[in-house]
């Protein structure tokens, strides 16, 4: 899935770690908003949302945070079925 959005090596090894050197500001900026929303409990600043609205128009904020909204449910009702993964991810 990475490998289709776009994402080469150096960035696919980095979202494993806390280095966010691959990553431009604007994809940084994204992935502070995912890890804000995957808090428990949620909790995005008003900073934050300054920032991002900067960055995206308010239909893109929209349609990013139901992404990162269902990529976080879908992760959660995972764990609760006990799903595992299917090993298709790069693994350096």
């Amino acid at each position: 899935m990475g490998r289709k959005a776009g994402l080469n090596d150096d960035k696919l090894r980095a979202v494993l770690g806390d280095d966010r050197a691959p990553f431009n500001d604007t994809e940084r900026l994204v992935i502070e908003l995912a890890n804000a929303m995957t808090d428990t409990p949620s909790n995005v600043s008003d900073d934050l949302y300054a920032r991002l609205r900067e960055a995206f128009s308010e239909e893109q904020l929209m349609q990013l945070g139901a992404q990162i909204a269902f990529e976080n449910y879908r992760a959660r009702w995972n764990r609760i079925f006990d799903v595992e993964s299917d090993n298709l991810y790069y693994k350096a």
